[in-house]
């Protein structure tokens, strides 16, 4: 009976641990990570249990949380993981924020959603539209359209249209109407 109880305890004791993820592999459909959880124990292939539609590559050194099915350290799932070295700080009750160690994040700040590209560009693919439904836009720099075919910025153009001209010829004084031709600058 003792025997049994002392199988039973090491078995609770053995149900989770801590570690440091030292490889990953990410080709498969299943994320399997080896782990160290302590001087001689280096667990490979350790499945990764991830929420559905966030996905991840932790790097090396990141903490993990494995469960082991009824203590068999042969049998163990990754439930969690968490970086202290890139985690974002400061957010405050409720908000929420996906990131990365590059410093790109998605921000659901109380003050609103904050996008922050890490000095990378950010690409919207496959998208028939972006719409911005709000009664104001800003831009802190330059707005280029058409960028394959088009060289003038939204400024260019605007610096055009504000100093262009219209002649006007064969001016006649008096109560006749006159109208301007097509303004001499191109675009």
């Amino acid at each position: 009976m003792i025997d049994q109880l002392n199988r039973l305890a090491r078995r609770v004791l053995l149900a989770l641990a801590r570690g440091t993820i030292t490889l990953v592999d990410d080709t498969q459909s299943v994320q399997k990570l080896q782990v160290r959880v302590n001087a001689l124990e280096l667990i490979p292939d350790v499945p990764r249990v991830a929420e559905y539609g966030i996905t991840s590559n932790p790097p090396s050194g990141t903490l993990a949380v494995i469960g082991f099915k009824n203590g068999d350290r042969n049998d163990g799932i990754v439930i969690a993981t968490s970086n202290a070295k890139y985690r974002m700080t400061g957010l405050a009750t409720g908000e929420v924020a996906i990131h990365d160690n590059k410093g790109q994040s998605v921000y659901l700040s109380a003050a609103g959603i904050v996008v922050n590209g890490g000095g990378n560009p950010i690409t919207f693919t496959n998208a028939p539209e972006v719409i911005a439904d709000t009664p104001l836009l800003k831009c802190r720099g330059d707005i280029l359209d058409n960028y394959e075919t088009n060289t003038r910025t939204v400024a260019g153009m605007r610096q055009v249209a504000n100093t262009h001209t219209h002649p006007i010829v064969n001016i006649q004084t008096g109560g006749s109407t006159i109208n301007t031709q097509q303004p001499t600058q191109q675009e």
